[in-house]
């Protein structure tokens, strides 16, 4: 099986995709600047991706030139179809074993909720840990904590975005209507991304008044028979886990 280099503008999304990617781009791009391009993107014989839709948007959102690329030249049409259609849909059977996946993620020096990984959100989905002394990713209200480190994260630490002001910058040069223009930077708001671990580090250095204003935004959420009296912040749920990285089109 040959990897073949490809230019970004080679590689063409198929048209008819059925996967809904968008969610998963920045956590992707996240896995592939960390640890490098390592799953290359399935192309048919024209260059029409066959598996690696979210990859390809992530590369872009990278501002890479070329991407790896394995071409599926041996299949037929109706197999080319079949694939991608199955290469996403096998995945959606696999389950984590909790316990083991709690062990690896305790064992990793990185923070693995820039690919997805929430703990709360695993727990909250059937993990069995019932030891709250042991674990710190209980469910208890006023756990997880976030103590002051010292460190204040800067404003720009908070928050991603790139593709809003991406966004932003098509609107504004397209040929609609002022208030159509409006609607849709409204909307854009949406593509803001948000790292709320920085943030409940951030919160915890505020004083009062902007550790309520960030409350009523729902950019964290606290107990305030422990949080407050101690300086500590619960990070609210983020997005779905991304279990999978290459379980996308």
């Amino acid at each position: 099986m040959e990897i073949i280099n490809k230019k970004i503008d080679e590689v063409i999304p198929y048209e008819n995709n059925p996967r809904k990617n968008d969610e998963a781009v920045d956590y992707v791009a996240k896995s592939i600047k960390e640890f490098g391009f390592k799953v290359p993107i399935i192309i048919d014989k024209n260059g029409v991706i066959v598996a690696g839709h979210t990859r390809l948007k992530a590369a872009k959102k990278l501002g890479l030139k070329e991407v790896p690329t394995i071409i599926a030249d041996d299949l037929s049409d109706d197999q080319i179809k079949a694939f991608r259609l199955a290469d996403n849909k096998v995945g959606e059977f696999a389950e984590w074993d909790d316990e083991l996946l709690k062990i690896e993620l305790d064992d990793i020096d990185i923070d693995m909720a820039d690919f997805g990984f929430y703990l709360d959100d695993m727990i909250a989905d059937g993990g069995d840990y019932t030891d709250d002394e042991e674990n710190p990713y209980t469910t208890t209200i006023n756990i997880p904590q976030y103590e002051i480190t010292g460190e204040e994260p800067e404003i720009n630490e908070l928050f991603d975005n790139a593709k809003y002001n991406e966004l932003i910058a098509k609107i504004e040069k397209s040929n609609v209507t002022d208030e159509q223009k409006d609607f849709l930077k409204k909307a854009a708001t949406r593509h803001l991304g948000f790292t709320y671990n920085k943030i409940a580090e951030y919160y915890a250095h505020q004083d009062k008044e902007m550790q309520e204003l960030m409350e009523d935004s729902a950019l964290v959420i606290i107990d305030y028979n422990d949080a407050i009296r101690n300086g500590y912040a619960e990070l609210i749920k983020g997005i779905d886990n991304i279990t999978e990285y290459d379980n996308e089109q």
